[in-house]
């Protein structure tokens, strides 16, 4: 068997044992670990290169959160002289490095728009929109595989969301995804929405470039330090702490010495929910935040914290307790959603269209998501292994057992 990536430009073929659909690190990873396995494959991406996201809608200062070790793809680590926790252009690096390595090569500007399966045959056709370039026109093209992999990731599209008397607003309201550094911010002062990791490190960044940035945080959430009291990392002790104790005594020992090293963060409202931050990753999927320095500049005043927008005004907004202030720009930290939508999917097909993101990483009829778990950069690689396994097991059924 050809052990090589299907490349569509040399082959003109539209036919590949696996068809991958995302050139991001999930996709790139599931493609390493098939060629790992001499198995063929085709990586469609709708946008102009690999890792698109990272490369395009990520601020300056962002550096993985977690350390280096737990955001490595498959069978490719990183470099001994990155950091701990390597910046976003150092990531970047080591992903073109990583699609060289393993030799794929994606068909770029290639948008998917449906999915059929083909239970008579047991083959899926994919059907997409091919421009290779801007003045060309857009071609028609279908793919035929045995199994798709949905690697597109959980933050495909942003999500925007709408509030009342937004369009009476006469400022500037963006998502972070075109935000790259706060220096055209100075001297203004920004509302910033949403208190996840992304919404923190913008005020910190805006603050630091001298801006008056405001946090809304509308629901309770749990903030820790990156590294607890500035030596160990968060996420490392929480691994080794759920090794030793159960989930609701890690939580404890967690809390007690984030408030050792950030102190009581409740009086600065940013409220802390009454499950423990594992317990609470584990019910819903949301990770803690991990504070680099974002803490210290809401203590220091220079970051103030309002609860929930009731309202947007001409030059600001009013918050749920009543006060209203003015604001220059409002920017949108409020995450993204997955660009898998359900009109790839024909009505009737012979699975429910939520499944594939119920079941982590196996779906039916050899469609598999990978990354849609909510674990991150260590849940592609997790994923991406699994299901080229499971591929390669199919894959040697087959031959055992052509018909």
């Amino acid at each position: 068997m050809d052990s090589r990536p299907v490349n569509l430009r040399q082959r003109r073929s539209w036919v590949a044992p696996v068809l991958i659909i995302g050139a991001g690190p999930a996709g790139l990873a599931t493609a390493a670990c098939l060629t790992a396995k001499s198995i063929p494959y085709l990586v469609l991406e709708r946008e102009d290169c690999s890792g698109s996201l990272w490369k395009y809608k990520t601020y300056e200062r962002l550096h993985l959160h977690l350390p280096k070790q737990y955001c490595q793809l498959p069978l490719f680590p990183f470099p001994a002289s990155y950091p701990t926790y390597p910046s976003c252009e150092q990531f970047i690096v080591y992903l073109e490095n990583y699609r060289e390595h393993f030799g794929i090569h994606p068909v770029y500007n290639t948008k998917v728009t449906l999915v059929e399966y083909f239970s008579a045959v047991g083959y899926w056709i994919v059907t997409a929109e091919e421009k290779p370039s801007y003045n060309e026109h857009v071609k028609i093209v279908r793919y035929l595989a045995r199994s798709v992999v949905i690697a597109t990731g959980e933050n495909g599209d942003p999500y925007m969301p709408s509030f009342s008397g937004e369009e009476k607003f006469t400022g500037e309201i963006s998502h972070s995804m075109t935000y790259r550094s706060g220096e055209k911010y100075e001297g203004k002062k920004v509302l910033v929405v949403g208190v996840g990791n992304t919404g923190m490190e913008l005020a910190l960044d805006l603050a630091n470039f001298g801006a008056m940035p405001t946090l809304v945080a509308r629901s309770k959430i749990h903030i820790m330090p990156r590294d607890l009291l500035g030596v160990f990392s968060t996420f490392d002790a929480s691994l080794k702490l759920l090794k030793i104790f159960p989930m609701w005594f890690a939580d404890k020992i967690l809390v007690f010495l984030s408030w050792l090293t950030l102190g009581c963060t409740d009086k600065y409202n940013l409220i802390r929910p009454a499950e423990g931050p594992l317990q609470m990753k584990k019910m819903t999927g949301h990770t803690p935040v991990l504070d680099v320095g974002t803490v210290a500049k809401i203590r220091s005043g220079h970051i103030k914290v309002v609860p929930a927008i009731d309202q947007l005004t001409e030059d600001g907004a009013t918050f749920e307790n009543g006060v209203e202030e003015k604001f220059d720009a409002i920017i949108m930290a409020t995450g993204y959603k997955c660009s898998v939508t359900s009109e790839w999917f024909k009505e009737g097909e012979p699975f429910e269209k939520e499944e594939i993101f119920n079941a982590e990483w196996k779906g039916r009829y050899g469609l598999y998501p990978v990354g849609m778990s909510k674990q991150g950069l260590m849940g592609c690689a997790r994923d991406a292994v699994h299901v080229a396994n499971c591929i390669a097991d199919l894959e040697a059924n087959r031959r055992i057992n052509p018909t």
